[in-house]
């Protein structure tokens, strides 16, 4: 119970340095391997002021990378008939935002309940490239974007999370999500592997996220930003929503990633403190 006030209070004094006071830091370091853990060194980031969910509402109807429902939802239990509510889920794991954990292209790599939880918690840089994806639906961010940004916001942040808003998450209710030609090749933006290359070389960046399907975007027949991130023990995250309210630099990203032994992602409630 919070009296009148307290919780403006608390919310106010909140910080990242404050969640996990007491904890060790942990710094990323050396060149990862698939056996290895990288973990964000916890610098504060401040206060913050409000939480803003980066969550699509998932359902049946969502759209999925390759066109078939992702969840189905049986009703097992009814409050008319037996005083609760309860249903049967049937999900892919890889259904509406969702994570990817390094395992999901990978031999040997984290599963989704091998993520150190430390590095759930992570500072936040949005790459713009809305202008550019309205013009071109298989707009790629690129080491150049990359780059621009660090021009502008300063180097990316040890643990950092590195997300692109290409604006795509406006057309989730749309087929423009899933942007399929008439052969079934979708059309909509990715990483370049280059720049998911440039991050690993030269930032201690931990985690990609998209606001569209895939990583990779949607032409890719190799998924060759995939099979470049995540199996260094890096996560990725698609389907985010919301990306226009958060800052380019600045926020916290918190992500509440499944811990199902074996997942290789899941649908997870993504939010950023800001």
């Amino acid at each position: 119970m919070c009296v009148p006030g307290c919780q403006e209070t608390v919310m106010n004094r909140l910080s990242r340095r404050g969640f996990f006071a007491g904890g060790s830091a942990a710094a990323l370091s050396g060149a990862a391997t698939a056996a290895g853990s990288l973990r964000p060194s916890f610098a504060a980031t401040g206060p913050f002021e409000q939480v803003i969910d980066l969550t699509h509402t998932l359902s049946p109807d969502f759209p999925t990378y390759f066109g078939e429902p992702g969840l189905e939802a049986e009703v097992v239990a009814s409050f008319e008939a037996d005083g609760f509510n309860m249903l049967r889920w049937s999900v892919v794991e890889h259904t509406g935002t969702h994570l990817d954990a390094p395992i999901h292209f990978a031999e040997d790599a984290q599963s989704a309940q091998e993520i150190p939880v430390e590095s759930l918690v992570v500072p936040l840089a949005v790459i713009d490239i809305r202008e550019r994806a309205a013009a071109n639906p298989d707009a790629q961010v690129t080491p150049d974007d990359l780059r621009a940004w660090i021009s502008s916001y300063g180097d990316i942040p040890e643990g950092a999370c590195v997300a692109m808003n290409s604006g795509w998450g406006q057309h989730v209710d749309s087929e423009m999500f899933r942007n399929a030609d008439d052969d079934g090749v979708m059309h909509f933006p990715g990483f370049h592997v280059e720049a998911a290359q440039y991050l690993m070389e030269e930032t201690g960046a931990l985690g990609l996220a998209v606001d569209t399907l895939s990583l990779d975007y949607g032409r890719s027949g190799d998924f060759a930003t995939h099979y470049a991130w995540l199996p260094t023990n890096r996560w990725g995250i698609e389907c985010l929503a919301n990306l226009d309210r958060v800052p380019q630099r600045g926020a916290t990203l918190v992500v509440g990633a499944p811990k199902i032994a074996g997942a290789t992602g899941g649908p997870s409630r993504i939010f950023a403190l800001v």
